[in-house]
């Protein structure tokens, strides 16, 4: 059974920091790239940030260069998505998506910052 599960959302406060992370079963994870999106209602979602099934490439949106990390460990077949100095405009679903020979969706996590 494939599954993807985010987990690590929450409230924070401006300038603060979260960790989401992704657990994925029931596929060949290390042949998948993922990719962390973000999702508001009312707007269209956004591609935050990326990695290749290696873990060597990364991308990144403009909107969070130099204050979000992503990261995976095939070994345990988890991504992770390190968020540092939180921005009101950074609140949203968050959600990984699995793409290599199928696609396959996280439900998402909630991360609201907010003083």
């Amino acid at each position: 059974q494939v599954q993807l599960v985010e987990s690590g959302g929450g409230l924070v406060q401006p300038g603060g920091s979260l960790r989401l992370s992704c657990a994925a079963a029931g596929f060949k994870f290390s042949l998948y790239a993922v990719e962390w999106y973000r999702q508001v209602p009312g707007k269209e979602r956004e591609l935050v940030a990326s990695i290749n099934n290696g873990g060597i490439y990364t991308t990144y949106a403009d909107s969070v260069k130099g204050r979000f990390t992503i990261s995976r460990d095939n070994a345990k077949t988890m991504v992770y998505l390190q968020m540092n100095n939180l921005k009101p405009e950074d609140t949203a679903m968050y959600l990984c998506v699995a793409r290599g020979s199928n696609t396959y969706w996280g439900q998402g996590t909630q991360v609201t910052v907010s003083s």
